[in-house]
């Protein structure tokens, strides 16, 4: 399951109904894959175009990184297994790995 509708420009009528459904302050991960694997119940990733962190490992100071780096910890607390991951080769051995249970 992917979240397509976060590059997608809503309709006023489509954007309500969309608020209605969110859960405020909830930033949904770009991919999720709901197969329990090891000890955690599935495998939530946030895709970003380069790293979201700076040089020395702090979080980029972007609100709606920080945002999804809120709910990235959220899920981790509730036994997912959450990241954010940028470059597709990476992304591919997280998702084998996770399927594979080599965590």
């Amino acid at each position: 399951m992917s979240d397509t509708i976060a590059s997608l420009k809503l309709t006023k009528q489509q954007a309500v109904r969309n608020a209605q459904i969110q859960k405020p302050g909830f930033k949904t991960p770009d991919l999720l894959i709901f197969e329990p694997r090891g000890k955690y119940y599935g495998l939530f990733i946030e895709l970003k175009i380069e790293s979201p962190y700076k040089l020395n490992g702090e979080l980029k100071s972007n609100e709606h990184i920080k945002a999804q780096s809120k709910t990235i910890e959220r899920l981790k607390q509730l036994g997912y297994y959450a990241d954010f991951a940028w470059r597709f080769e990476d992304i591919v051995k997280l998702i084998d790995r996770y399927l594979n249970e080599k965590l």
